[in-house]
């Protein structure tokens, strides 16, 4: 029974490297949600969002946005996560955004001065396929270095 209780230093260490990989991965994801929650959060946009509200569409900006979080989404399901959602990243991701996206112009329709819009769900969903399917891409690239997952 005292050898049940006794971990071993390799058990300990996946251990350990296993969280580390849950924040590596899925940090930038709670991180970067909770950006986007702030900024619905606010009822009137600065001046310097205004004003680039006048020149370009929003749903340019949803569309910009979102293919940021369907890329980091992507990366989290495929290399922070295990089994089918590993296999399935790009799907994951894209789902994941476009929920994301119901939930964010819900949480609008309660933010005075703000709505919730249909097509920014659109956007956001197409968004997210981009960034998802983007980094799909540039991870398959053989010659970028930079997203190369080594020790994964």
């Amino acid at each position: 029974m005292a050898s049940d209780q006794v971990v071993s230093a390799d058990m300990q260490i996946g251990s350990s490297r296993t969280a580390l990989s849950v924040l590596r991965y899925w940090g930038p994801v709670g991180l970067y949600a909770a950006i986007i929650f702030f900024g619905s959060s606010i009822s009137s946009p600065p001046e310097a969002i205004s004003s680039l509200l006048k020149d370009i569409s929003d749903k340019v900006l949803h569309l910009s946005e979102y293919a940021l979080l369907g890329a980091l989404l992507y990366r989290a399901c495929r290399h922070g996560s295990g089994g089918w959602m590993t296999q399935h990243a790009v799907l994951a991701a894209v789902a994941g955004s476009a929920l994301y996206g119901v939930s964010d112009e819900t949480h609008q329709l309660f933010v005075p001065f703000r709505e919730a819009d249909l097509f920014d769900v659109v956007a956001d969903t197409v968004g997210g396929t981009l960034g998802a399917w983007g980094w799909r891409l540039m991870e398959r690239h053989k010659g970028a270095p930079f997203l190369s997952q080594s020790g994964t």
